[in-house]
């Protein structure tokens, strides 16, 4: 007996500061070490690529990335808990990368935690290679740091 697979229509819309009070819930949800409303108002302020993936009106994820030369840099990306593990990382990550290719771009990188082997193990389905460790890179508990593995993926 399979499980039923079910269907969601989604599409991704601009993160505006009116969206930041429903990401910053699904952040403080999703992350043991979240990022704060200000963060988001700085990546808005300074003009950073910012997308919900929205089903209708409820929020499945986003992703914050910047623009540097030739390179883009993801900064944040969060599936919503309720909707973790149903693909929809693979499919910001493509909309990221299809982005980046349009910005002229040549690499996508980021940071994730060494703990974090869910997300290392979708970037390295996505073509993403190991290339680097940042020490103490991370806020941990109780005042300690974690490294961050740093990644890339060559976009052309």
């Amino acid at each position: 007996m399979s499980t039923p697979t079910l269907s969601i229509e989604a599409g991704f819309v601009p993160m505006t500061d009116t969206h930041l009070d429903s990401v910053t819930v699904v952040e403080c949800q999703a992350h043991p070490h979240p990022w704060l409303r200000k963060h988001f108002e700085d990546c808005l302020a300074s003009g950073y690529q910012a997308q919900l993936l929205m089903a209708g009106t409820e929020l499945l994820g986003y992703f914050v990335g910047m623009k540097g030369f030739e390179e883009v840099h993801l900064l944040n990306i969060t599936v919503a808990p309720a909707y973790q593990r149903q693909g929809w990382a693979h499919v910001m990550l493509n909309a990221l990368a299809l982005w980046a290719r349009g910005q002229g771009a040549q690499w996508l990188w980021l940071e994730a935690r060494t703990s974090n082997t869910r997300a290392i193990h979708v970037y390295k389905a996505q073509g993403f290679r190991t290339v680097g460790t940042r020490r103490g890179y991370y806020p941990a508990a109780h005042g300690q740091r974690e490294d961050a593995v740093v990644m890339s993926l060559k976009l052309v």
